[in-house]
């Protein structure tokens, strides 16, 4: 197909978001996307570009002090109705507007526009990031190239309405099992109902109090939810085993272990087994480039209540926030769209922070 991503789409960083929009790019089906900008990048003569897979890298080497990565990821959820965009008066429908193809055009639009950063500028647009760890370009590229990921600091373009969202929640996945002994429904007194025993855990959870934690003057509140439960035989047996999967966000001043180890401690006296972990992120707002970011953003940022990829860069050292113009709380939906003032004043924002003195 002939490349939408012209020069006069490539300045203009709404139209931008839209043409980006209008690429369809599921969960592994980013090929198209990221042939589009590969091709782009490599006609940039202030960038060098690589591929891996279907995540780009390029990056300026103008010999700066300091890098800073700009990442966002190139995937978007299944689509929903809600392809090709659509425009509304100040706002742009379709998926991927909010999480995270306006981000998306961030960074792309200041490869090409801004040949001469402040820092030196690493620019990720990685594949995958919606689902399984597996498949996230980030994670392939970190096992693959690592240096390309090494920076002083990372903005994640993800969807945060233009504030700043610093650093990220661990999160947790356990699973609580509860014990009987079967028996024929017409006979229950011969058996033990192990359902009946998870009222003991979903009582636990009823009545837990969610910590909150300050780091850095960013608020984090935790979570802790029952999202499944498992059980029974048939419909005449009394059941011997329930399970519970539970959700556990956890602030970033706990690692995994000492997630675990709350979690066995609200659930002591009964079976837990962890299936899933992943380490949060502090806030990392001491790197001067942060400091310079939150100046030219002009906001206090906030905690992120959620997890993203700056955990990936957090756990190498690398300091890391989110920052984009959508709205995280239409991320996914069928309506999802994001603002066209968002895309500018957020676009100016980054410009604002790059651009040289």
């Amino acid at each position: 197909m002939e490349n939408p991503l012209t020069p006069e789409v490539l300045a203009d960083p709404v139209a931008l978001t839209r043409a980006l929009v209008d690429i369809e790019s599921v969960s592994l089906n980013e090929k198209a996307i990221a042939d589009c900008v590969e091709e782009v990048l490599r006609g940039v003569p202030h960038l060098t570009t690589f591929r891996y897979g279907n995540t780009v890298m390029a990056r300026t080497d103008l010999g700066r002090s300091q890098r800073v990565v700009l990442a966002g990821h190139l995937d978007t959820v299944p689509l929903n109705n809600n392809f090709p965009s659509t425009m509304r008066g100040d706002l742009m429908y379709g998926c991927g507007t909010s999480d995270m193809k306006s981000g998306v055009a961030f960074a792309l639009h200041l490869a090409v526009t801004l040949p001469d950063p402040r820092y030196d500028v690493t620019y990720l647009f990685y594949e995958a990031e919606e689902i399984e760890s597996k498949y996230n370009g980030l994670e392939l590229v970190g096992a693959a190239h690592p240096e390309w990921l090494v920076a002083d600091f990372a903005v994640l373009l993800e969807p945060t309405y233009g504030i700043v969202e610093a650093g990220c929640q661990g999160t947790m996945r356990a699973i609580v099992t509860t014990h009987g002994e079967r028996a024929h429904a017409a006979r229950s007194w011969h058996g033990v109902n192990a359902i009946h025993g998870a009222g003991e855990v979903l009582r636990r959870l009823t009545t837990y109090e969610a910590r909150r934690v300050t780091i850095d003057g960013c608020d984090y509140r935790e979570g802790l939810n029952a999202v499944r439960i498992n059980g029974g035989v048939a419909g005449n047996v009394i059941p011997d085993r329930c399970e519970i999967e539970i959700n556990y966000r956890y602030a970033p001043d706990r690692d995994p272990a000492a997630a675990e180890a709350h979690l066995r401690e609200v659930f002591a006296g009964f079976d837990l087994a962890v299936t899933d972990a992943a380490a949060g992120a502090p806030p990392g707002l001491d790197a001067p480039p942060a400091q310079e970011f939150l100046a030219a953003v002009g906001a206090a940022p906030i905690g992120k209540l959620g997890w993203t990829d700056v955990a990936r860069f957090a756990a190498m050292g690398i300091p890391a926030l989110n920052f984009g113009p959508g709205d995280p709380n239409l991320a996914h939906h069928r309506d999802e769209h994001v603002e066209i003032s968002k895309i500018r004043d957020g676009a100016a924002t980054l410009h604002r922070w790059l651009a040289p003195a």
